[in-house]
This record gives C-alpha cells, structure tokens and sequence, in this order.
C-alpha cells in the first residue's frame, strides 16, 4: 500500500515554493503591473532601442514544466554592447569575466513581473578605477532599459 501511495505522489506535478523577489543592496529591482510574457518582450525591445545587444537567455521554467514542475516565469537576459566590450577589454581584460550584464525577469505571485539586475557600477567594482566612465553609462543604460520595460 505504501508503494502506491509513493507512486502516486511521484506521479502528480510538483510546485516549487518560490518567492517574489525584494530588494538588496547593489541590486535595482523594478516591479511592474505587466504581465510576465510582456515584460519580457519590452524589455528586449527597450534593449535594442538603447543599443545592447541580446547576448544570452535562460531560465527553468519551460523545463522544470516539461519535468512536471510547476514554477513562476523565471527568465535571465543578458544584455551588452560590444563597442563597450572593446572599452572594456582595452582597460581590463579580467572585468570580461562580467558581460554580459544579466537582467532577471521573475513572475510575481500576482501574476504581474518584476525586473531585476546588478548595478554594472557594482559588478565591476572589483576591477579598474579606469572602468568607472563605463560602468556609470551602463548604469545609465540599465535604468533606461528596465525603466521602458517597465512602463
């Protein structure tokens, strides 16, 4: 009887207990009143009005469905521009290790999204004081993006 019993739980989706994401520090976290499919897609399109370039994009949710597991939109974009990889190199190869800056859009508990990525002025801290022009503009460039995205 406990053999079916487990076989029956093994057999019925599983939920992750998943949280909506809150603010830390050199963290900017934007939620919005979108819907999580939509956040995605304006926030690509705000990427290339502001020139950075869709460079990766992962995240658990479709496979964790196809394994029977049931989470919130949970979606990484990396975005970066390449004349500021060039810069970037020409400073300091090892700060490469960073780029792409990655924008996390996680689907809240209400069915809207928010968005979220590490200041670059934070990510790069460890690295040059010649990065700083840099990594000033893409924090510029990083609000500007989530900010239409958002809106």
């Amino acid at each position: 009887m406990r053999f079916i019993v487990a076989l029956l739980m093994l057999s019925l989706p599983a939920f992750a207990d998943v949280t909506d994401i809150t603010p830390r520090e050199g963290w900017v976290v934007t939620p919005t009143n979108k819907p999580y499919a939509q956040v995605i897609a304006d926030l690509k399109t705000a990427a290339k009005v502001h020139r950075m370039g869709i460079v990766t994009e992962a995240g658990p949710t479709d496979a964790a469905a196809a394994r029977g597991i049931a989470i919130p939109g949970n979606r990484v974009i990396g975005l970066f521009n390449n004349a500021l990889a060039v810069q970037i190199l020409n400073i300091d190869t090892h700060a490469m290790i960073e780029a792409p800056i990655r924008v996390y859009v996680t689907e809240n508990t209400t069915g809207t999204a928010t968005l979220s990525y590490k200041l670059p002025s934070s990510i790069f801290a460890d690295y040059s004081n010649d990065l700083q022009s840099i990594t000033a503009e893409l924090d510029q460039t990083f609000a500007a993006i989530t900010a239409q995205a958002a809106d």
